[in-house]
């Protein structure tokens, strides 16, 4: 997928939504362009509408999917016919495969994470998968090909699971080699977000 200039996106969105923007840097040269802004004019109302597609751009953009990808899971999500929708949402792109290499640390980026998966250094269940949208279940473990651990990509790799913060609904074996899905991710034990789930589902409600 590609994305464009991402300083000049996660500005106008006013979020630090990509791992280079979440910086000193970028919180320094937000607070000087919002100053230069704020100098000349005083910024103009923000309709329902406009909230609500920042936060779909967000939402989108933090989970690197384009706009067929996240608009199908929230289509999905919104079809349902229990449950909170948000909460549904949420689970599904926590738990898409990519997603789960960057967050428990295998990889510094989710890009890096998709690529990882698309070459085949990843398993589920002790079988080799390339497909990074993959829906990680309940149960489901993931580990290291073996014949890549030795690969440069993983060097670092246990020094940096054991710094990464691991979420709750996830768990490690401790040597940073296997991981599992030992629960639903859980919109309300997710922390501060960066991006509104409701909002989103009211973008495309409309």
């Amino acid at each position: 997928m590609k994305i464009g200039p991402k300083y000049k996106i996660a500005r106008r969105l006013g979020a630090p939504i990509f791992e280079k923007t979440q910086s000193q840097k970028f919180v320094l040269s937000q607070a000087k362009k919002a100053g230069g802004r704020n100098s000349r004019k005083h910024p103009g109302s923000i309709t329902d509408f406009n909230k609500q597609l920042r936060e779909k751009q967000k939402a989108r953009y933090s989970y690197l999917l384009t706009e067929r990808q996240f608009s199908m899971y929230v289509k999905n999500s919104l079809n349902q016919k229990v449950g909170d929708k948000a909460e549904t949402l949420f689970a599904t792109l926590e738990s898409r495969l990519d997603n789960i290499v960057w967050r428990v640390g295998l990889a510094p980026t989710k890009n890096a994470a998709r690529q990882m998966v698309s070459h085949g250094h990843i398993m589920v269940n002790g079988r080799k998968t390339t497909i990074p949208s993959r829906q990680i279940k309940v149960g489901e473990k993931i580990t290291v090909r073996k014949e890549s651990i030795g690969k440069g990509i993983f060097a670092n790799t246990e020094k940096t699971a054991n710094e990464s913060l691991i979420p709750n609904w996830l768990k490690s074996d401790g040597n940073s080699r296997e991981f599992e899905l030992i629960s639903r991710p859980d919109l309300k034990r997710a922390g501060d977000l960066l991006f509104d789930l409701n909002a989103v589902l009211e973008f495309y409600s409309r």
